[in-house]
């Protein structure tokens, strides 16, 4: 009973606290909300906008492609497989996202034309890196890469919780260790990786404002790009917190739902196999 009370109260303290809050930055002149709501839907944020969101859709999925891959390298019995994942996760792990930033901008520094090719024969194809590698290209394929490297060890948890039996089954009835994979254990993993990859996709998306340093007009660029000629600094970034939260709300609610149509689906197949057993 006591601890019912003092959970009421403490509840009422911070609705309190948040109505005060709210009430603070609503009625705070310094913020300007004609400025926020007349730049919130301008050409120049929205196309910020679209921008965040492709760098997060494609770098994710590329995230999640890799880190499949990865995760069975890990868990292959093969040690220089091993290896090379122990490699690759080690060295994005290790290094700040913004220095990998940089250095992918540069990277036609370090190589100014690639080819590709017979090792130490001819080349089939040669390309100019400045030409390739772009802003935006670099973004993407850093997000994606280091991404990888964290998704991966989610994605070999995942996979270990689904009992080692179920495969050994699957290759005695004649099914390949891929075939076992995308059709048993990896719709299994699935439900185990999927609230961690979503988190992760949330911070990526976040970690995205970070391709201003590199003159990707993502959401912060285009907003830094506005407010550097009208001198509308705290305007215009309250109207990138509201763009950021709406996309991180929306995120979250698309994980909800993915969740509970992942716990209803297995509920229905549980229900299923009991029928199946009891007829």
């Amino acid at each position: 009973m006591r601890r019912n009370v003092g959970t009421k109260v403490l509840g009422v303290l911070a609705a309190a606290l948040l109505a005060f809050f709210i009430q603070g930055i609503a009625r705070n002149s310094a913020v300007q909300w004609r400025v926020v709501g007349s730049y919130l839907f301008s050409g120049p944020i929205l196309t910020g906008v679209l921008r965040t969101l492709l760098i997060t859709a494609v770098a994710i999925v590329i995230a999640i492609v890799l880190g499949v891959l990865l995760a069975n390298m890990r868990l292959s019995r093969n040690r220089v497989l091993q290896a090379v994942n122990g490699i690759y996760v080690w060295f994005f792990r290790s290094i700040p996202l913004l220095v990998l930033l940089i250095i992918a901008y540069n990277f036609s520094l370090l190589y100014a034309h690639l080819s590709l090719g017979v090792p130490f024969g001819p080349a089939f194809v040669s390309f100019t890196t400045t030409h390739v590698f772009t802003a935006l290209t670099a973004a993407i394929i850093t997000f994606g890469l280091q991404q990888a490297a964290y998704t991966s060890e989610v994605i070999r948890a995942a996979i270990m919780s689904v009992p080692p039996g179920q495969v050994e089954a699957a290759e005695t009835l004649g099914m390949t260790y891929w075939g076992a994979m995308r059709r048993i254990v990896l719709p299994q993993a699935a439900r185990v990786a999927l609230p961690p990859v979503a988190n992760e996709t949330i911070n990526l998306c976040k970690s995205t404002a970070l391709v201003a340093f590199i003159s990707v007009p993502d959401l912060l660029y285009s907003v830094q790009e506005v407010y550097s000629a009208n001198f509308k600094v705290l305007p215009l970034l309250v109207v990138a917190t509201i763009w950021y939260t709406v996309i991180v709300s929306v995120m979250s609610l698309a994980q909800w739902w993915l969740e509970r149509s992942m716990r209803i689906d297995r509920r229905v197949a549980t229900i299923a196999v009991t029928a199946e057993v009891l007829r």
